[in-house]
């Protein structure tokens, strides 16, 4: 405890929620954990006990590395603490083994990995703007920020009870978003790059990174009107964010150039041929896609529109990762994606480039990045909404606008985790998490902008209050109607198209925002 107060420069009240959301994550240790947890077992394995040369080609697993080198040398470290605990977690060919060692020393390796987010979120709590507000008028949002991060519903179930290290990597996000707040931008970049070599996942905001860095970072002078003077280029600047890239680039995949491996390497980290959707669609355009597609197929069965014989074996709605053929509607291809998720981004990279408002712009930018890749992207998995809700807290707390947009986007993406924990279990604790975190987020937004317009209109309400009805027919009506043996997948489609509304309308939402912000409009007209 009085570590943790150092850390967070005395504050009590920081250090208390801290330290009750660590105990909580102690208590989840024996809940049910997933495939994942197998996952990074085997990559302690591989990494413990093999050569270097071997981690990207062994495959005795069907849960291969596919994470970038950094992530591989993450395990590597954990492993020699892990043979302490069990030997036999670090044998290659113990497939899905789980010893009460094991678990035990898996759980307690992603509480203390979460020790980096907890540093991230007291430097983001850092970077609420108090320089016309008392202290107890910016104490407030600092707390409620502190609460809406580090008990973040989604982070916990997805981290703690289903299995992974989302907390570290999206701490070190944290960081680099709070660095650059600090104008420290060379330590925001440096923190990013080294991101992007644990999880190749966060390229998707890698525009806004690249974007608010060369404006704001390389030129040193701006117009009157807000645009750049394209004579105050720094070239010694550009420079060293290029060599950050390089050197960081180098220390990661040097080894594997020099074993004539990056091919393997980049094989195994970007494997297109796992399909448009995972498993468990993820609640975005292509959820939505899906859903007509498979609409009018029926339709089109039951007017004798089309032939039984000639619809696609692979079924979109199997529950596989397979590629498959629409039946109506055109077949999805990888290029079509990385088209879409491109043009949807590029408003607000344009609009952090010819109207910039600093760091919350660049901010508000990233956002957009992370949701237009989650709504547009090929194979998205639903636990990358996170990339999206997290930044989106620390906007939360500044206007009230932003505040309605979080509300419905976290709400919404948060109970698209529920099909993550489907054992029985795990249901209470799921349903009674999300609530308090649901509630909390909605009473403490209301009272910190009880003075400006209600949050939500009645549309808004009436879709966030569907989700209980929504939760009661899949998890209590429809296991005992005849349909659930013929489609056990129903929930998860009507679980999945539902969500993708909601996490569509707060993407539009916040993109209008982007685009009509007043402060943008006065910047272009000064």
């Amino acid at each position: 405890m009085a570590a943790l107060r150092v850390a967070t420069g005395g504050g009590h009240w920081f250090s208390a929620l801290a330290l009750g959301v660590t105990l909580l994550k102690c208590l989840l240790i024996p809940t049910y954990h997933s495939t994942d947890f197998e996952v990074h077992r085997n990559w302690l394995a591989i990494t413990h006990s093999l050569p270097l040369s071997q981690w990207y080609y062994e495959a005795t697993s069907e849960w291969t590395l596919d994470y970038p080198p950094f992530f591989a040398w993450f395990e590597y470290v954990l492993s020699h603490v892990a043979k302490l605990f069990d030997r036999e977690m670090l044998n290659v060919r113990n497939l899905n083994y789980s010893s009460s060692r094991t678990v035990l020393f898996q759980r307690l390796s992603v509480i203390c990995a979460d020790g980096l987010f907890i540093y991230a979120v007291h430097e983001c709590c850092k970077c609420i703007d108090g320089k016309k507000a008392s202290k107890e008028l910016t104490e407030k949002p600092k707390f409620i920020l502190s609460v809406l991060l580090l008990w973040n519903f989604g982070l916990i179930v997805v981290d703690h009870i289903h299995f992974q290290y989302n907390g570290f990597l999206l701490g070190l996000m944290l960081l680099s978003i709070a660095r650059l707040f600090q104008k420290r931008d060379l330590e925001g970049a440096i923190l990013f790059a080294v991101l992007l070599h644990f999880k190749h996942i966060f390229l998707y905001v890698a525009p806004a990174y690249g974007i608010y860095l060369l404006r704001s970072y390389c030129f040193t002078a701006n117009k009157p009107d807000g645009s750049v003077r394209w004579n105050s280029f720094s070239l010694a600047r550009a420079a060293s964010l290029g060599l950050i890239v390089f050197i960081v680039s180098a220390v990661s995949l040097g080894p594997f150039l020099a074993l004539n491996q990056l091919p393997q390497v980049f094989s195994r980290l970007f494997p297109f041929k796992r399909g448009l959707c995972h498993a468990y669609w993820a609640p975005n355009f292509w959820a939505l896609y899906n859903a007509v597609d498979k609409l009018l197929s029926l339709i089109g069965l039951q007017l004798k529109l089309l032939d039984p014989n000639k619809i696609p074996k692979a079924s979109m709605t199997s529950g596989l990762v397979q590629q498959f053929e629409h039946t109506v509607l055109p077949t999805v291809t990888p290029l079509a994606t990385f088209i879409c998720t491109l043009l949807a981004i590029l408003p607000s990279v344009f609009c952090l480039w010819f109207k910039p408002q600093g760091p919350k712009g660049f901010l508000r930018c990233l956002i957009l990045c992370a949701l237009s890749a989650f709504m547009f992207g090929w194979h998205v998995h639903e636990k990358a909404i996170l990339l999206a809700i997290l930044p989106m807290s620390l906007l939360s707390v500044g206007k009230a606008g932003d505040a309605s947009i979080f509300l419905i986007l976290s709400t919404t993406g948060h109970y698209s985790l529920f099909p993550l924990l489907f054992t029985a279990p795990e249901l209470p604790i799921k349903i009674l998490l999300m609530l308090l975190f649901t509630v909390y987020s909605i009473s403490s937004l209301k009272m910190l902008f009880r003075n400006e317009k209600p949050l939500f209109n009645w549309m808004e309400k009436v879709y966030l209050l569907g989700l209980g009805p929504l939760e009661i027919c899949c998890e209590l009506i429809f296991p005992l109607t005849s349909w659930q043996p013929r489609y056990p997948f129903t929930p998860l489609l009507l679980t999945s198209v539902y969500c993708a509304v909601g996490i569509a309308y707060a993407w539009f939402r916040l993109h209008v925002s982007v685009l009509t912000n007043p402060a943008a409009r006065r910047t272009k007209k000064q």
